[in-house]
């Protein structure tokens, strides 16, 4: 009984002992064949750098300097723009550019680092789209050469060129050892450096590496830009290998610019100067190209930005820009709809001369987009008068934009039929025809006829308005009249023999040129012709007025006018029809020659000047201004106007002081009929609600005495004082048919009237 206890005791013993002693070994050979991968690891490395330059060693540390390859990062893609055109925006408006939808890519987080290009063929560029903000570049690797040879700075001699490596594995070559990084560091560059190169490269903590992949890693590190002299050690440990990259930094020497011709290089330099000699990073390099398109916005280059920065080896940042480059300039005609193409799917017609309209378009192909030339080119568009609406969109991309001028015309032809009744005419009817794009020129010819029981009147124009884009073709204009109506001169105190009242009746022609006269003075010349007679109400000509004053200079009731005019005038306004700042210079004068009854030889001499000023009081608060076309501004108007007659005075000529249009509060020619006279007059202009303005308002006007050297003193016969003073407030509407002006005038004597006029008094 106790022998075989004691024999399976024993064999029990032998059992465990044989159990811990295979452990033991297993744990023996364990670790023998890490030591032995690690000592094979480190020899291949330190192999591969000793073929490379001959390396010394350290403690513990195998230095391996591995010579520079090229790297081709992926291109990162975008959506091109869609072609049709979109909807167009609100009248003359540039659009902002659409945004960019990136796809998605593999390229680095950090867009400001792209490697230089390699030299082996790679996929044609993608389109570059406008921006969505000019502070959100877009980085993109062009993979074909840009298509104009970039703008170069001399590199210092010392900079050595540049390598020509050949192409970088991604993996290890089959069969080649790897281990595991424990850990990888970056040293003797800036932490945002540092950051940017642990995330290129590719070896990463935790995941294998091997002798090849940290060739390729130093020589990613080295093409970045950001490197230079980089070398890499390794540290055994008994999870694997640290490892350790140490690198010098790239200093900044010089820039080139690349498909620039917005941006000078000088430009670009100010803007890097504090990088100059420095180490480049990517911070600064972002912060540069926010500098850069920032100027792109502050100059007007909206389509303009940053497209890439590669910084090379050498020290030298390409930058490269696409500036919206335009590749054509289109015209295209549409609805009120905006669609260039009708319900049928026909082009829509139009009647202007394309070739008239290129004429006033100064965009025009191979220059980069400015949005002020194009604003400029939508005013001048809007300006001729025969378009409804004009806005310009894009089309393309950011290299190469087509330019699209979205053109609505007006009805080029208006005809209107009417009729009435009057003191002149006696029962009337009336047609007016008016066509504002005559041959598609942006001439016009229009006329109005009145053919009444007793009196048929008419007057006809046409007008080839100057252009600035043709400066060697003057303006030119025809007008020929006939119309009758009351005297303001010869009032109703005063009657002619018979008791009926005053009537001029005037008919005649005139020709004129219009041309620019430098400093911003345009200039103005006419050969007028006009006949004037002194009637009643059924047509009969009178010599006298019932006192015995004379009505005419010839003394027969008809005098004849041939005379030459000058107009030169300077307009500063910033708005023509209802100005908040700026001034208005007007100097008139006409020589009339002794040809014809009446015999007249006189000048006239006229000047005129309003200045404009803008406040804040009622729209200080307003965080933009008003805009004149929806709302009144608010603005001071100061007005003083004079003149005198030289020579023959014709009385029906001589200056009238009074009315809605001279002193209000007054009735018109009520304050005096004069051979010279001066007027000033100040306004306060306001905004109410939206489109309706108030004013308040104070005119003054003197005759300076001159009435008595009118012949048959008109103005004193009929005791007018000479001298008036009116104020008072007003209203003011803007509609369809132009500024509507309703004032309430009180005179210095005391009478109030409410005047209304189509327009500003000045």
């Amino acid at each position: 009984m106790n022998a075989p206890s004691s024999s399976l005791a024993q064999n029990a013993t032998r059992l465990y002992l044989s159990l811990i002693a295979a452990s033991v070994l297993a744990t023996i050979a364990t670790c023998t064949t890490k030591n032995a991968i690690a000592q094979e690891y480190a020899a291949t490395t330190a192999a591969a750098a000793t073929s490379a330059t001959e390396p010394q060693y350290y403690q513990e540390y195998q230095s391996v300097i591995v010579p520079a390859e090229l790297i081709t990062a992926p291109t990162a893609q975008f959506v091109p723009p869609p072609s049709q055109i979109p909807p167009p925006p609100p009248p003359s408006q540039i659009p902002p550019p659409p945004p960019v939808t990136p796809t998605p890519s593999s390229a680095p987080s950090l867009p400001v680092v792209v490697p230089t290009p390699s030299p082996s063929p790679s996929p044609a560029a993608p389109p570059l789209t406008p921006p969505a903000s000019l502070n959100e570049p877009i980085w993109v690797v062009p993979a074909t050469p840009a298509p104009t040879a970039p703008q170069q700075v001399t590199v210092p001699p010392t900079v050595p060129p540049a390598p020509q490596p050949g192409p970088i594995l991604r993996s290890p070559p089959p069969g080649e050892l790897v281990v595991q990084a424990t850990d990888v560091k970056i040293i003797g560059v800036e932490p945002e450096t540092q950051a940017y190169g642990l995330e290129i490269i590719q070896t990463k903590p935790g995941g294998q590496t091997s002798p090849t992949l940290l060739q390729n890693d130093v020589a990613i590190l080295e093409n970045s830009g950001f490197f230079s002299n980089v070398t890499v050690s390794t540290q055994q440990n008994p999870q694997g290998v640290s490892v350790t990259f140490v690198a010098n930094p790239v200093l900044l020497q010089a820039l080139q610019l690349s498909n620039a011709q917005g941006l000078s290089l000088s430009v670009a330099n100010s803007i890097f100067k504090d990088q100059f000699g420095k180490p480049i990073t990517p911070g600064g390099l972002n912060q540069a190209v926010k500098q850069i398109n920032d100027w792109y916005a502050q100059n007007g280059f909206t389509l303009a930005r940053v497209v890439s920065l590669q910084p090379t080896p050498q020290g030298i940042v390409v930058v490269e820009v696409a500036e919206g480059r335009i590749a054509d300039v289109q015209l295209r005609f549409v609805n009120r709809d905006g669609q260039s193409v009708d319900e049928n799917g026909r082009p829509i017609r139009f009647r202007s001369q394309e070739s008239f309209v290129r004429r006033q378009i100064k965009l025009q192909p191979g220059q980069p987009f400015q949005v002020r030339i194009a604003q400029e080119d939508l005013a001048r568009l809007q300006a001729l008068g025969i378009f409804e609406r004009t806005n310009v969109t894009f089309e393309g991309d950011a290299r190469n934009t087509v330019v699209v001028y979205n053109l609505q015309e007006r009805p080029p032809r208006d005809l209107r039929f009417g009729g009435g009744y009057n003191d002149t005419l006696g029962l009337f009817g009336t047609v007016n025809i008016q066509d504002i794009n005559f041959g598609g020129l942006g001439q016009r010819l229009g006329g109005t006829v009145l053919v009444g029981t007793r009196d048929v009147q008419f007057d006809a124009r046409f007008v080839s308005p100057y252009r600035d884009t043709e400066p060697n073709v003057p303006g030119y204009n025809a007008n020929a009249f006939r119309n009758q109506g009351l005297s303001n001169v010869f009032t109703d105190e005063v009657r002619l023999p018979n008791g009926d009242r005053v009537r001029e009746r005037r008919y005649g022609a005139s020709v004129g040129l219009e041309q620019p006269l430098g400093g911003g003075w345009n200039g103005s010349w006419g050969l007028n012709y006009t006949n004037v007679s002194i009637r009643d109400s059924g047509g009969k000509v009178f010599a006298k007025d019932e006192l015995g004053n004379s009505l005419s200079l010839s003394g027969t009731g008809i005098d004849d006018l041939f005379s030459f005019s000058f107009t030169a005038l300077q307009d500063l306004r910033d708005n023509p029809l209802n100005p908040s700042s700026g001034s208005l210079a007007r100097l008139n004068t006409e020589q009339f020659f002794p040809i014809g009854r009446g015999n007249v030889l006189g000048t006239k001499l006229q000047a005129n000047y309003t200045q404009f000023i803008p406040i804040k009081l009622i729209t200080a608060s307003h965080k933009t201004p008003p805009n004149p076309a929806e709302s009144q501004p608010e603005t001071i108007a100061l007005n003083v106007q004079g003149g005198t007659w030289v020579g023959d005075l014709p009385p029906y000529n001589a200056f009238i002081l009074g009315g809605p249009f001279s002193v209000r509060g007054w009735d018109t020619g009520e304050i005096g009929t004069s051979r010279s006279y001066i007027e000033a007059s100040a306004e306060y202009r306001f905004p109410i609600y939206r489109f309706i303005g108030g004013a308040a308002f104070i005119d003054f006007a003197s005759d300076l005495g001159s009435s008595d050297d009118v012949p048959g003193k008109p103005g004193v016969v009929r005791d007018k004082p000479g001298t008036g003073l009116g104020f008072g407030v007003g209203v003011r509407i803007n509609s369809p048919l132009g500024i509507l002006r309703g004032d309430l005038g009180i005179s210095n004597q005391g009478d109030v009237r409410f005047q209304f006029g189509f327009g500003q008094r000045f």
